[in-house]
């Protein structure tokens, strides 16, 4: 196959907003782009994050030549932590990229064995049977990179995540003519990014943003809070920018905050007026209208900065009269009930609240349809694959695709474990398919956590648990102690407690009916009774958990 064709599989990415991951193969080469997570949806009851399932590579790792990241969010780095742990390659990506990873693997001390590899826009990069050239993108973190790959089946363009915004910011652009010149040869293949195939046109600009907030702080009276994504660099320029503008300070609550702006400020990304930084304990040296708050929490989280000051726990910063409240960042799906939840709270302790929904104050970063379009005309594949959103994103990508000329039967939607090879003749051809499974990560266990114990967990928490404790003479059979009955998330034990001394008799009354040392006989009796009893008198089906111990 070495020389001849390569070979591409899915293991995140395709069918879900999150969790992007893709391998780059021929017989004797391996390379992952991307290596993201997905954080968790309302079902999975205490579940950390969810990353992709990575047997294949683990089965393989001796041909991994490495790891390319577009760019730095956590869908894009954040299971990198899981993988480093079991592979040993060189990770590669943009200065500030890399950045990120190693503050993630400092959290996971692994930091002192990465190997990570920095590359600039224009590389050209060797990776086995792999050239990969690195083209700048605008997307809403600074130095993202769409991908140009030569492989020995043809040339391939992954977009990565981008918009094009056609009067960009402080020279954050998405080089077209880049990706023009590389495809002027042919394209064999491109995957793109379909987040936002929904929306029509083109997405707002920074540009646009940028006027907008300075409405908003010409005519502010008093403290201005500005909630926004800890790795939007570009966005945190332009509050600085503002604020120095209108006479404001900034100051900074939320530890990813604070570790971003001093890796932008490192780097040389980020440029703060002099003066205008301030410590949160220097807020009284200052009146409320010449203060510019950012806080962490746009999504909601609830041991952000931004929900502890809505639900008035914050150590430092509570609501004041005239406070102004922005929310610069799109609600992800998942978290809209808890966004909403905080901006209420706001709301009753007095403040005004802006978020997306009302005003322009947040330009998604993924392009629209209208976006989209002149990436496919730019390119101009053969091939097309959309990547990086849930399945409906992907059918109507397609569909645009044969719009701008690929045709029907070359235009594939393609899922998650469903591995596709382009022969170096012109064929492609489905390969079986491979494990590609979102595995479920809680605390410092990876995978042990299924659908079954999701089940009991989602039990649970809608019907709560019953205790019984009951101490048996292991030679006489006799009870010596109990039964006592504890009841957790199932009722309220004084307004039930005649419901709880019935279901003690229950107990009694099947232990008679047990010959005496059967403890499994026992424990399973006293569940399946204490269960219709509930289900009888209250309708509701706990977990009944028998502790029978001998003495």
């Amino acid at each position: 196959m070495a020389g001849t064709s390569f070979t591409l599989y899915p293991l995140g990415g395709l069918g879900e907003i999150g969790m992007n991951c893709m391998l780059y193969r021929t017989e004797k080469s391996l390379v992952m782009v991307d290596c993201g997570l997905m954080f968790p949806e309302d079902y999975h009851f205490g579940v950390d994050v969810v990353i992709p399932c990575f047997d294949y590579v683990l089965r393989n790792k001796r041909q991994l030549n490495g790891i390319v990241l577009t760019h730095g969010h956590e869908d894009h780095i954040g299971a990198l932590p899981w993988l480093l742990q079991n592979v040993d390659v060189p990770v590669y990506g943009s200065e500030f990229t890399l950045g990120l990873v190693e503050n993630k693997l400092k959290e996971h001390d692994l930091d002192r064995w990465a190997d990570l590899r920095p590359v600039r826009p224009y590389d050209r990069l060797l990776l086995g049977d792999f050239r990969f050239n690195f083209f700048p993108v605008c997307h809403s973190i600074i130095e993202g990179f769409g991908l140009g790959i030569e492989t020995p089946a043809g040339r391939v363009v992954h977009t990565g995540d981008f918009k094009i915004d056609r009067n960009p910011l402080g020279g954050h652009a998405t080089d077209l003519a880049a990706f023009r010149k590389f495809s002027d040869e042919g394209v064999r293949l491109m995957l793109s990014d379909s987040t936002n195939i929904g929306n029509e046109g083109f997405a707002l600009t920074e540009r646009e943003i940028k006027v907008s907030l300075r409405e908003i702080f010409n005519t502010a009276k008093g403290r201005i809070l500005v909630s926004l994504f800890s790795s939007h660099i570009q966005r945190i320029q332009e509050i600085f920018d503002l604020a120095d503008a209108e006479g404001r300070k900034v100051a900074v609550s939320g530890k990813s905050l604070h570790r971003n702006i001093e890796l932008a400020l490192e780097q040389g990304h980020l440029k703060v007026p002099k003066g205008t930084f301030i410590e949160l304990d220097a807020l009284d040296e200052y009146g409320d209208s010449q203060l510019v708050l950012l806080v962490t929490g746009s999504q909601g989280e609830p041991l952000a900065a931004l929900s502890r000051i809505a639900m008035g726990e914050h150590r430092q910063l509570s609501v004041r009269p005239d406070d102004l409240f922005i929310l610069s960042s799109r609600f992800i799906p998942g978290n809209v009930k808890a966004i909403n939840r905080v901006i209420n709270n706001l709301y009753r302790l007095g403040a005004e609240v802006l978020y997306e929904k009302m005003h322009g104050i947040h330009a998604s970063g993924h392009a629209h349809a209208g976006e989209l379009t002149l990436m496919l005309q730019t390119v101009r594949p053969e091939y097309f694959i959309p990547v990086h959103g849930e399945y409906r994103h992907l059918v109507k990508h397609r569909r645009l695709a044969i719009d701008c000329g690929v045709d029907e039967d070359k235009a594939m939607v393609v899922e998650n474990g469903q591995p596709v090879t382009f022969f170096e003749d012109g064929s492609v051809e489905m390969m079986p398919r491979i494990a590609a499974d979102k595995i479920l990560v809680d605390g410092k266990g990876v995978g042990d956590v299924g659908q079954s114990v999701l089940k009991e967990r989602q039990l649970l928490a809608g019907e709560g648990m019953v205790i019984v404790v009951l101490v048996v003479d292991e030679a006489s059979g006799e009870i010596s102690m109990g039964p006592d009955i504890m009841s957790k998330g199932f009722v309220f034990e004084q307004q039930y407690m005649h419901l709880l001394d019935d279901a003690k008799c229950i107990v009694l009354d099947v232990h008679e009916n047990i010959a005496p040392g059967d403890t499994a006989k026992l424990k399973e009796r006293i569940r399946s009774a204490l269960r219709r009893f509930f289900r009888k008198v209250l309708g509701r089906d706990p977990v009944v958990v028998p502790l029978v111990i001998s003495i």
